[in-house]
């Protein structure tokens, strides 16, 4: 590994001095997601792969960037452990939400790491609540200069200041070449079922907000067309009563594991009809974040809804001015996910910042890439 890393360093070194643009790219699964960059070489980080070290008993792993998210799954499922925050793989040709066909497999735990996207368990009850920064303990980062940074440890009273290992989760290449991650892991539930409601989008909102109140091991929600699909997850006993509890006050149904596992992948990683229907060809695809509670988003198109209620997504034509002003009036924002015309996409697909925020990100963009190469306009024009 010393020597892919060297290899990095040099390549890194060469561009800043000549102020040339780099594009960090491993298995290009999520290339639809941010702005268009710059024309730029690329730079590929998956010969530096690999598990470092993973402690089971301590609920911890640290792994370079480059490994495949599928192989590091895989080394956890062994030991009954999970990455907590279910992150997408995405990059499947498959739009069959039965099939298991391994079609995201091109997708490094850097990438997900990079992208900051987390899957249905985000919104989670108990210790499998948060995102993909809420579980990263550490990283190391080879900056703009050709540097080796390194932040926090593998536990979390490591940190100290400012938590620049979470700092990196989302970041889209924008800061650097991330290089070792050291993430918390948890177990694997014991039992899980997913239950099927019949209901309005209004009173799965209701209900989606009225059981996250309430101790029940819900570890995953999803509403579309007209249908609310609830995940249980944990010790045995807690689902087959939770499952009792939600079915025996609301008229529902208990899904097959099969067929259970096949949605929630599907939605994972977006195979799953809504997101890739039939008249699809670059139809705006948006990202609502929201809080829970916002009432219906009262905006043409389809809409899918998760996390309990804090996830909308919508496919919609509508100006993006409108779709994004309705985001902000229920008190969050929009992304341009995926999809959507050159001249929309032109606007951004990220919500433009406040100035004072603005400021911070240039900063920090120039405090670890003074040049400007790593990924020039991945997610606003002037970073």
């Amino acid at each position: 590994m010393e020597a892919a890393l060297s290899d990095l360093a040099d390549r890194v070194r060469a561009a800043h001095a000549d102020r040339a643009p780099l594009a960090i790219r491993a298995g290009g699964t999520k290339d639809f997601y941010g702005n268009a960059m710059d024309a730029a070489q690329v730079i590929d980080p998956r010969e530096y792969r690999g598990v470092v070290t993973y402690e089971p008993t301590e609920l911890v792993v640290t792994v370079r960037s480059g490994t495949l998210l599928v192989d590091l799954e895989a080394q956890l499922a062994e030991r009954g452990q999970m990455l907590p925050f279910e992150p997408p793989h995405f990059g499947g040709a498959s739009l069959d939400p039965t099939a298991d066909d391994g079609s995201g497999d091109g997708a490094t735990v850097g990438g997900a790491v990079a992208a900051g996207l987390a899957g249905p368990r985000r919104a989670s009850f108990g210790p499998t609540y948060g995102g993909v920064r809420d579980f990263m303990l550490g990283a190391s980062l080879l900056d703009g200069r050709g540097q080796v940074l390194r932040f926090g440890g593998t536990v979390m009273k490591n940190v100290a200041g400012y938590d620049v290992a979470r700092l990196l989760a989302g970041s889209l290449g924008t800061l650097g070449v991330l290089l070792d991650l050291s993430i918390k892991v948890l177990p694997r539930p014991v039992a899980e079922c997913t239950l099927r409601f019949a209901m309005s989008q209004e009173e799965a909102l209701a209900r989606m907000n009225e059981w996250s109140g309430q101790p029940l091991p819900v570890s995953g929600t999803l509403w579309v067309n007209e249908l609310l699909f609830v995940r249980l997850a944990g010790a045995q006993a807690a689902v087959e009563a939770a499952s009792a509890r939600l079915t025996g006050a609301q008229e529902g149904e208990q899904i097959d594991a099969e067929g259970a596992g096949a949605l929630w992948r599907g939605v994972r990683d977006h195979r799953h009809l809504f997101f890739s229907p039939d008249d699809l060809v670059d139809r705006p695809l948006w990202r609502l974040s929201v809080p829970s509670t916002a009432e219906p988003l009262q905006l043409p198109g389809a809409q899918a809804i998760e996390w309990g209620g804090a996830l909308r997504w919508l496919r919609c034509d509508a100006p993006a001015s409108h779709i994004r002003a309705r985001a902000q009036q229920l008190g969050g924002h929009a992304t341009l996910f995926r999809g959507g015309s050159a001249e929309l996409r032109a606007q951004g697909v990220f919500t433009p910042l406040a100035a004072p925020i603005a400021t911070i990100h240039r900063r920090l963009k120039a405090e670890f890439d003074p040049a400007g190469i790593f990924n020039r306009g991945r997610m606003y024009p002037e970073f």
